[in-house]
C-alpha cells in the first residue's frame, strides 16, 4: 500500500514556496501528500492563504496572527481574521498561541490576543492551531479558562514537557509533530511521541522551516513530511503507511477535510 498524508501545518506563502506553489504540490502529490493546511500568521497572510486555498483544492487554510505579532491583535485585526474564517476554505483559526522565548511581545498582550482568537474559533465551530514555546503552564490555564469541555485543536509542532502533552491530551487537542523530531539532538522532543495516542497523532512540516534531517539545511515543504512520518513511525513500532493513513484519518476528522478524489493532480 502506498503512503498518503495530509500536511497539517506549512506556509505556502511564504517563500520560496510561493514562487511556484503548482510545483511544490506537483512534488508533494509525488510521494503521497493529497492534502496541506496551508497556515496565516498575520492579517495579509491570512488574507494569501485564503486565496491559495481558492485556486488549490489540495490546500485548506487557516487565519490568524502569530503570539510574536501579539501587539498588532487589535479589535479591527480580529475582525478582519473572523470575516476570513466565514469563508468555506479556511479549516481553523491559527496560528495563535503563547510564546514566551522570542520576547518579540508581552506575556499579557500575547494573552489577550489568544482569547480573542479563542472566541472566534467557538465562534465559528473552528479548531485551533496553537504555537506554544516555553509557555506551557500559562498556555494550559488560559485555555481551562477559556473553553468549556473539550478542546478541537492541535499543539502544532510539539515540544515541551510531558506534563504539558498530557494537559493538551486532557483537554481534547490533538498533538502534531514536525520535522525536528528527527534531529540528532532531539531526543527529549521523541520521547514525546509515544505519549500520544493513535487518535490524537498528526504530522506536519512547518514548511519552509524544519527541514527533516535528511534534507535539513534546505528550505522545507509539504513533500519532506515523509521524512517525518518515517520518524514517527519507528518511534511508534508502525509502518509508514499505516502511520500516514491514521494521521491523515485524524487530520480529515479535525479539520472536516474532505476525501480527496483518487485521481485528483496536483
Amino acid at each position: 500500500m502506498s503512503p498518503e498524508f495530509v500536511d497539517t501545518h506549512c506556509h505556502l506563502d511564504y517563500e520560496p514556496l510561493a514562487a511556484d506553489v503548482p510545483a511544490v504540490l506537483a512534488r508533494a502529490q509525488a510521494v503521497g501528500v493529497r492534502q496541506c493546511v496551508s497556515i496565516g500568521t498575520s492579517v495579509e497572510t491570512s488574507r494569501a492563504n485564503v486565496a491559495l486555498a481558492q485556486r488549490y483544492p489540495q490546500i485548506a487554510a487557516a487565519v490568524g496572527i502569530h503570539p510574536n505579532d501579539a501587539q498588532d491583535v487589535t479589535q479591527t485585526a480580529l475582525h478582519e481574521i473572523e470575516a476570513l474564517a466565514a469563508d468555506p476554505v479556511v479549516v481553523a483559526i491559527g496560528e495563535v498561541g503563547l510564546d514566551y522565548y522570542r520576547h518579540h511581545a508581552a506575556p499579557a498582550t500575547q494573552d489577550v490576543a489568544l482569547r480573542g482568537f479563542v472566541a472566534i474559533a467557538q465562534r465559528r465551530a473552528l479548531p485551533l492551531i496553537i504555537h506554544c514555546r516555553e509557555a506551557y503552564e500559562p498556555l494550559l490555564k488560559l485555555l481551562r479558562e477559556e473553553t468549556h469541555g473539550p478542546i478541537r485543536g492541535v499543539i502544532h509542532c510539539a515540544s515541551g514537557p510531558p506534563d504539558f502533552i498530557h494537559g493538551a491530551l486532557e483537554l481534547g487537542l490533538y498533538v502534531s509533530f514536525a520535522g525536528n523530531v528527527t534531529f540528532p539532538n532531539a531526543q527529549a522532543l521523541r520521547w514525546l511521541v509515544p505519549l500520544v495516542p493513535d487518535e490524537r497523532l498528526l504530522i506536519e512540516t512547518d514548511a519552509p522551516f524544519l527541514a527533516p534531517q535528511p534534507v535539513r539545511g534546505c528550505p522545507n515543504e509539504p513533500a519532506y513530511v515523509a521524512h517525518t512520518a518515517a520518524c514517527l513511525a519507528e518511534l511508534r513500532g508502525s509502518t509508514i503507511a499505516a502511520l500516514g493513513t491514521l494521521t491523515s484519518g485524524n487530520a480529515r476528522r479535525l479539520f472536516r477535510l474532505p476525501v480527496p478524489e483518487p485521481s485528483a493532480q496536483s
